[in-house]
């Protein structure tokens, strides 16, 4: 699968690395996980291999029989897990604030929250909050979501003395939003929308919401790291709203793209690995640092969407 002889980068782990390799040995017992997107592709394969590192893990999930299918093939595989469902939609307020109350509720600590869920290039839809979808879904929902969950997250690093990490799932796509960025003024425009610069702008999000929480939280002296990430092209279900790319994908994706096993990696690097401990406001790729765009790394760009996304949910 995907270039056997990849190079390895600094953490000597490449785009090849799978899930499992970049966490071999690690030993994430005592831990208490939140993965979105959890019920298929690189979400599963994330919730799976934290199981399988001793990690608790909850699923926030959309189709929550879907999500206790993947409970059972993960309990069945590793009996030890510690896997549970609770429905979450991203792409509504309602639903967020209810997931965010039950779990806080639940008097569970929470040591990793890791916004993976996400919707790509769908046509031209509202949200049950009259939001453009991939926005409302990919950044908004995940912004609330932390916002309502960062207490518990600081509460849990405090008395654990074991280091938080907020982790965004973003995209490579996220250099190809709409020309400035984040179209502020338009973000409900149907005559100008683009599915695919609206999913690029809905990343790019992502990685300006984790910079200024990782800037507010380092200021307060926080034990917290926030990090975004690429976690590489890979054959999933993302792309089901593009036929011709769907095609293309099925036909020649096992020559070039990531599998799910490479695809969470990343994700499984930058929330368990030691290497990562005390980096915050960056942005990862193959399991090593990378480089956001410029957009990406503007910091009034980021400023300027924290007030934007904080209009929105209150």
């Amino acid at each position: 699968m995907l270039w056997p002889f990849s190079r390895k980068g600094p953490s000597g782990f490449s785009s090849s690395s799978t899930a499992e390799q970049v966490t071999e040995g690690i030993d994430g017992s005592g831990l208490t996980a939140i993965v979105t997107g959890a019920s298929s592709g690189i979400g599963t394969e994330t919730t799976r291999v934290l199981a399988k590192r001793g990690v608790r893990v909850i699923m926030g999930v959309r189709n929550v029989v879907a999500g206790e299918d993947v409970k059972e093939a993960i309990v069945k595989e590793i009996p030890t897990a510690k896997v549970d469902t609770m429905e979450l939609d991203l792409s509504s307020k309602a639903s967020v604030q209810k997931f965010a109350s039950e779990f806080n509720s639940s008097k569970l600590p929470l040591n990793i929250l890791i916004n993976n869920a996400g919707v790509m290039a769908t046509p031209f839809i509202l949200s049950k909050d009259n939001i453009e979808l991939q926005f409302a879904t990919n950044h908004l929902g995940h912004f609330l979501l932390t916002n309502l969950l960062l207490e518990n997250i600081k509460k849990t690093a405090r008395e654990t003395a074991k280091e938080g990490r907020i982790i965004n799932v973003s995209s490579e796509a996220h250099r190809h939003s709409y020309r400035g960025g984040i179209h502020f003024d338009k973000i409900n425009d149907r005559s100008g929308y683009s599915s695919l610069a609206a999913y690029g702008q809905s990343k790019l999000a992502n990685v300006l919401h984790a910079n200024e929480l990782a800037r507010r939280l380092k200021a307060d002296e926080l034990d917290i790291t926030v990090n975004s990430l690429h976690p590489g092209v890979i054959v999933t279900n993302l792309f089901r709203h593009s036929s011709i790319v769907d095609g293309l994908i099925n036909m020649l994706g096992r020559f070039v793209l990531k599998n799910v096993q490479q695809g969470a990696a990343t994700t499984c690097y930058v929330a368990l690995h030691p290497q990562v401990k005390g980096i915050s406001g960056q942005y990862f790729s193959d399991s090593n640092l990378a480089k956001a765009s410029s957009q990406g790394r503007d910091a009034q760009l980021a400023k300027k969407l924290w007030d934007f996304s904080m209009s929105l949910i209150e």
